[in-house]
């Protein structure tokens, strides 16, 4: 039943925005109950954002859909991702890179994140509580890196973790909105990319216990 669920959904998001394939079943085979609070699950398959505590929100998974996409996963090893919260596009993204690496500020949340893919049998997941503004330098370059919280500028650290020509999508403030924008590194620098306005929880500084 949970199987039939997760594959209604690839085929919800798939009729608003048109998916890859590999985008698809990533979505399709990931079990998005597992990763909404208990008294949330009847709205575990709306394209909704939810609440998960700690005053953050699992995001629409139409928006973990796109945020893949436009990551462009393919021919691409590994990705670190800025703020795992419930870690569903974690989840996502470890049917899409062979190493995935996310780091949470919020340490309960990390702790359900990790409980969660254990009970799922992810094993292609690192996991770290920090903040994620510094990257995870011990792993790097990273092909991709994917920002799951709105930020103000992209870190120079976070900038110097990203392999030649790797690309970094991440929901950027700017005037009073934010942007999805992707940026693929062009020898030391950025070249930004604008896609589509979003709404994401902002990046904050320091761990939080």
């Amino acid at each position: 039943m949970i199987a039939i669920k997760n594959a209604r959904l690839a085929e919800d998001i798939n009729a608003k925005f048109v998916l890859s394939d590999n985008i698809y079943k990533a979505i399709a085979s990931t079990n998005r109950e597992a990763f909404v609070p208990a008294g949330f699950r009847n709205s575990a398959y709306k394209l909704d954002a939810l609440p998960i505590g700690a005053n953050q929100w699992i995001s629409s998974p139409l928006t973990v859909a796109k945020m893949s996409e436009y990551l462009f996963p393919q021919g691409a090893d590994s990705v670190l991702e800025v703020g795992c919260g419930s870690g569903y596009q974690a989840a996502v993204l470890s049917k899409l890179f062979r190493r995935v690496f996310t780091i949470e500020r919020i340490e309960p949340l990390m702790v359900e994140a990790k409980h969660r893919f254990r009970s799922l049998n992810i094993s292609n997941i690192h996991t770290r509580t920090d903040d994620g503004q510094s990257g995870w330098v011990q792993y790097a370059p990273y092909d991709r890196i994917l920002f799951s919280a709105s930020a103000t500028h992209i870190p120079q650290k976070l900038i110097d973790q990203l392999s030649p020509n790797g690309i970094i999508v991440a929901p950027m403030e700017k005037c009073g909105k934010q942007v999805i924008t992707r940026f693929t590194k062009v020898g030391s620098s950025l070249q930004a990319e604008e896609l589509e306005e979003c709404e994401f929880v902002p990046v904050l500084n320091g761990v939080q216990k």
